[in-house]
């Protein structure tokens, strides 16, 4: 698959983390392909094959973000990963849903192994708004293989909020 974000490492691009960091965020019926990551004790096995296979699948259909898209996580399982790619348009074969609301984001970074302090901070961020978390996703904008080569390995946590 061609490099369609133009990323120098011709994969990931590189994140901006400002938009995202400890900001407020409302959508309306923003569309999504969804597809389940196997995962023992809430590691991924085959994520990066689950990404690549939908991205070919929403190239294909015409269905890219004009920008990155966004790729939210649900890890509410120890054994598996629920996977949403962002897409323009219906994906043919694909598992459509749309994600509504208001979300709070926040942008960590470091390596994997800190998500379970990540969450704590993201609840207290939450609640220092004076807000209900309802869910959180977790947005991993880069791969490992491209984190290393930019030297930035960022998450950013969504919480809905509304």
């Amino acid at each position: 698959m061609k490099d369609l974000y133009n990323a120098e490492t011709g994969c990931c691009p590189r994140f901006d983390p400002g938009p995202w960091d400890e900001t407020e965020h409302v959508w309306q019926d923003r569309k999504f392909v969804k597809d389940n990551v196997c995962a023992f004790l809430h590691i991924p096995i085959g994520f990066g094959k689950v990404v690549v296979r939908n991205m070919e699948r929403i190239v294909k259909a015409g269905a890219a973000t004009e920008n990155p898209p966004i790729c939210l996580c649900d890890e509410g399982s120890k054994w598996k990963t629920v996977l949403h790619i962002e897409t323009a348009s219906d994906v043919p074969n694909g598992e459509m849903t749309a994600i509504s609301g208001t979300f709070l984001t926040k942008v960590f970074e470091g390596p994997y192994k800190d998500a379970g302090k990540w969450y704590k901070q993201m609840d207290e961020f939450v609640k220092s708004k004076g807000k209900d978390c309802k869910k959180i996703y977790a947005y991993y904008t880069t791969c490992p293989k491209c984190a290393k080569t930019y030297g930035e390995n960022y998450t950013v946590l969504v919480a809905k909020i509304g």
